[in-house]
């Protein structure tokens, strides 16, 4: 059974504890809850360590222009995706959401106890610490041949990555039952669940213009027609929903890209880099879920915050797209530090986000053939 059948199940297992259980029940299902939100406070600090700097320190690889092009050209498509999510969410979100809808603190199911786990540093020192060890390494690796830091990196990744596959990604869906429990007995469950399928339909419709739009650049930059480039990239699209990894679905993405006449060399390079660091569907889902989270607590989006909010989220990110539900993991620092999330918050956040990882990740992996395609007329005008 894959992840978002057992999150379905979660909810759904969740509302009845809630509304018919028997105190008890519910209140060790929480107590579960509250313990692993802690716990996802404690791993945050790490995910951003273990995923930004190999990530970093792994650009370099193949470095000159070619590097350089896609890198500016992911980056400016994600930040470009997200605030334009943003703009839409703004505007339709606020309108759809009754204010208030969930209550911003816990007034429903008391844990049997709590367990306080304090990361061992706060969000920011952890992203500072991620850019300056990141950026070294890399410096190291490639100048001085010096390994043995990207080594015990990569390998403090694998351990990270082994830690939200095998407990934090299984776990889930207990988490996300115990969220659901709480709001139903405080009878929050099914407006909130509305939300979420109207926030659904309006993210899938950000994706599609989304990739229209990045084609239609594509198209203009390289002369191809977008509309047969965007079809050609379908197989692509249909792995990314199985899999919900970008990195997963690099081979099939890599043979669809190459059927829209993109050059080995440019393709070789571009659809593996770009499966790490282009992430505008992951950052549309992310800003349209925040928004929506804030306005079913009475809350405003506010731009100032989430310009910075969306420029680091292109940063932070890298190399999340391995691991499904990578990026949401990465984000939950960024969600806290800057737009103040609360525990709640980040629950019905990460709730809202998994529900359809798999969409954000075939946007993700459609958009790359696109990236490639622009690359490719640099590239191509470059050797003309």
């Amino acid at each position: 059974m894959g992840l978002i059948p057992k999150l379905i199940i979660g909810i759904i297992v969740g509302v009845i504890i809630g509304l018919t259980m028997p105190d008890h029940v519910g209140r060790v299902l929480y107590t579960f809850t509250q313990i692993f939100g802690q716990l996802l406070g404690y791993i945050v600090p790490l995910i951003i360590i273990g995923f930004i700097i190999p990530g970093i320190a792994e650009l370099g690889e193949k470095a000159g222009k070619l590097l350089g092009a896609t890198a500016a050209i992911a980056y400016a498509s994600t930040v470009a995706a997200g605030i334009a999510a943003f703009i839409i969410s703004s505007l339709i979100i606020p309108a759809i959401v009754t204010e208030g809808v969930v209550a911003t603190e816990s007034t429903g199911i008391q844990p049997i106890l709590e367990l306080d786990i304090p990361p061992i540093m706060g969000v920011m020192t952890a992203l500072i610490t991620a850019f300056i060890f990141g950026l070294g390494i890399n410096f190291l690796r490639h100048q001085e041949a010096k390994t043995t830091l990207f080594n015990f990196m990569e390998e403090f990744r694998s351990i990270i990555v082994l830690f939200i596959k095998n407990v934090i990604i299984p776990l889930l869906p207990v988490y996300i039952a115990g969220i659901f429990a709480n709001m139903a007995a405080e009878g929050d469950a099914f407006a909130t669940l509305g939300v979420f399928a109207q926030v659904f339909v309006l993210i899938l419709a950000m994706h599609i213009a989304y990739l229209i739009a990045i084609y239609l650049v594509a198209g203009m930059r390289s002369g191809k027609n977008p509309f047969t480039s965007l079809k050609n990239m379908l197989p692509a699209y249909a792995t990314a929903l199985g899999t919900m990894s970008s990195a997963a679905t690099i081979p099939v993405t890599l043979r669809s890209a190459k059927t829209n006449s993109i050059s080995e060399r440019v393709a070789d390079f571009v659809i593996p880099l770009s499966a790490t660091i282009h992430l505008a569907g992951s950052t549309m889902t992310l800003v349209a879920c925040s928004v929506a989270v804030l306005a079913m607590n009475g809350l405003s989006p506010n731009f100032s915050e989430y310009l910075p909010f969306i420029l680091l989220l292109g940063v932070t990110m890298v190399a999340a797209p391995g691991v499904p539900g990578g990026a949401v993991m990465a984000a939950l620092g960024l969600l806290s530090s800057i737009l103040g999330f609360t525990e709640a918050q980040i629950g019905l956040m990460i709730g809202l986000y998994m529900a359809q990882d798999s969409f954000g990740t075939a946007c993700n992996v459609t958009g790359d053939g696109a990236i490639a395609i622009i690359v490719d007329s640099f590239y191509k005008k470059e050797t003309a």
